[in-house]
């Protein structure tokens, strides 16, 4: 039973209207003032925000007193265990901590990363029970975990081992783990929530610390020039996790983030040069786009497909030919992971399709099959949710411990965490936020959880919901779309999570010629546009290649689109990468 997908519907800002119609400001201008940047002061903070920008790291909850234990564990010369995660906010998060340590003269800094299959995310006691076996015991510091893990804090406690814990991850206020310091973002500890409204990623929080523990250490604001430097160079780890972690990309993200995109070429850092070598960006500007899409992956790989320690040697204390042989083998490892997400892929859409699962009246996709790697199937989550526009929860089962364990993702309007905490009396154990989130479940429990989600998630997503949402900031002309135009936008940038790339509109553009398909098998569109004031323009649809049947010369169509700047043998042009294109109608609106 093949699913057909509902057609997408096009929602154009309540605020937006025709360039040029009532509102004369440049395009740029109308879409940041639509996003809350209003007047020409707000505007030139967000398109240049500065360093200076950045929060006092003294402000951030639990920070000040971490520092002092930090600073204290350097100058005893007392071992310390930086305990992470295995994604790249958390291998990110380890090498930014490793680093400052190591520059402030402390030689007993080690990195230690939980195996994602054997031992699971987070602080477990097995390896805090190994720590503690050293002789002096290690001050233990996390990174990108900790903030849920109770038992394993007491445990610590019991093993005479000190604990600072830093996480961004979601808490239970009422159920906080007991250490010498916690430092979360949106910790209240004080008595005066934090508001900032895009709070920190792991690595962000280790950045901080690391700034903290070094004023903290020589005392005072102004550090030495070479600690300021490794600092400045340190935003380039935090901005790969901070784009990699897909949190807001506003406030002091959006600081970190465009600096440290800044410094990601020119780096210090053995390792992470190997890897611009081995994913082949020398020549090219590395942006957002590389770091979630090309570098992140290859981070990710040996995490998913193996053992994410060889990614945290990468980034620490790799020698050059150590870093060219991790570089490469990441690179090989982000190869196999692509082949087994794109194998369990089409075995899931089979499945959906084949069984009817994703119906109106299942709003909630529950698949499991043994020998789904664990490693892969929060991705492939993610890659049907975005063909089925639901949430999506994906089981590997181990048939011999009969135990399923796995991944979920969500869409926009559902709280996730929410909805599976709603059906907890089916799970172990579960974790996550809004969007994203993980479990364990009893093997004969999958039936049964499954119908308590889908009967969750029908209460809360209606049936018209089921179709994916294309926002759209303005419309345009095909007249107005220009490189000068397309290149103002792109100011706008590093676009991800909270910073979406602006979206435009062309209402009644007519196909100059008729639609070709190209790439491999013809899956995407290519077809030129004309508009009735005399422009014209290229247009590639990706994904979109069985459209070009009913594309022929001289159809009009509305068009929803990405800007974007295409340079060919020196030369600049604009081009609209299609997000979705249809027969023109009147008045469209929102449909």
């Amino acid at each position: 039973m093949l699913t057909e997908p509902r057609p997408a519907r096009w929602i154009l800002n309540d605020a937006a209207g025709p360039v040029g119609a009532q509102d004369r400001r440049p395009l740029l201008d109308r879409i940041m003032a639509q996003r809350g940047h209003q007047g020409a002061e707000a505007i030139e903070r967000f398109l240049h925000p500065k360093l200076t920008d950045l929060h006092s790291p003294a402000d951030l909850p639990g920070c000040r007193a971490a520092a002092q234990r930090l600073a204290q564990a350097v100058r005893d010369a007392q071992p310390v265990v930086i305990y992470g995660d295995y994604d790249v906010d958390g291998v990110t998060a380890s090498a930014i901590l490793w680093h400052t340590l190591r520059k402030l003269g402390h030689l007993g800094v080690t990195c230690y990363v939980p195996h994602r299959l054997d031992e699971g995310y987070g602080l477990n006691a097995e390896a805090l029970e190994t720590f503690a076996q050293n002789n002096p015991k290690p001050l233990v510091v996390t990174v990108d975990c900790g903030i849920t893990a109770v038992a394993a804090a007491a445990r610590a406690k019991e093993l005479g081992l000190d604990l600072i814990i830093t996480d961004h991850h979601q808490f239970d206020v009422d159920d906080l783990p007991e250490a010498a310091a916690l430092v979360h973002p949106e910790l209240d500890l004080d008595g005066t929530p934090p508001d900032d409204p895009s709070p920190l990623c792991g690595a962000g929080v280790a950045f901080k610390l690391a700034w903290q523990t070094a004023r903290t250490f020589y005392d005072t604001d102004r550090l030495p020039r070479d600690v300021q430097e490794l600092l400045l160079d340190l935003t380039a780890f935090a901005a790969l996790g901070t784009v990699a972690d897909v949190v807001p990309l506003t406030g002091e993200n959006r600081v970190i983030v465009v600096h440290g995109l800044s410094r990601i070429k020119q780096t210090r850092f053995i390792g992470l040069n190997a890897m611009i070598d081995a994913a082949e960006l020398r020549a090219q500007k590395v942006d957002a786009y590389h770091v979630g899409f090309v570098l992140g992956p290859r981070l990710n790989a040996c995490g998913r497909m193996g053992h994410a320690r060889q990614a945290v040697t990468l980034l620490t204390d790799a020698s050059p030919v150590q870093a060219k042989e991790l570089a490469d083998f990441l690179t090989a490892e982000n190869d196999l992971r692509r082949q087994t997400e794109r194998a369990i892929l089409a075995e899931a859409i089979e499945m959906v399709d084949g069984e009817g699962h994703a119906t109106d009246d299942r709003r909630a996709l529950v698949l499991a099959k043994e020998d789904w790697h664990p490693g892969v199937i929060g991705i492939v989550a993610s890659r049907l949710v975005e063909r089925y526009h639901r949430p999506v929860v994906m089981l590997g089962l181990d048939a011999a411990a009969g135990v399923a364990k796995g991944s979920a993702r969500s869409v926009s309007g559902l709280d996730l965490h929410a909805a599976i905490s709603a059906c907890d009396e089916h799970l172990q154990k579960f974790g996550g936020h809004a969007m994203a989130a993980g479990m364990t479940l009893d093997a004969g429990q999958v039936d049964a959880f499954r119908d308590a989600l889908v009967q969750e998630v029908n209460g809360h997503l209606a049936a018209d919901d089921l179709a994916q949402r294309i926002r759209l900031d303005a419309d345009v002309t095909v007249a107005q779309c220009s490189a000068a135009l397309f290149g103002a936008l792109e100011r706008m940038g590093p676009f991800g999570c909270a910073n979406p790339a602006p979206r435009l509109r062309i209402c009644g553009a007519i196909t100059a010629r008729p639609a070709q398909r190209m790439g491999g098998g013809g899956k995407h569109l290519s077809v030129s546009l004309r508009g009735a004031d005399g422009g014209a323009i290229r247009a590639v649809g990706f994904g979109l290649g069985d459209r070009a049947d009913d594309l022929p010369a001289g159809v009009a169509v509305d068009v929803a689109f990405k800007p974007s700047l295409n340079t060919w043998r020196g030369v600049t042009s604009p081009e609209l990468h299609l997000l979705d294109i249809r027969p023109s109608e009147p008045g469209a609106g929102d449909r």
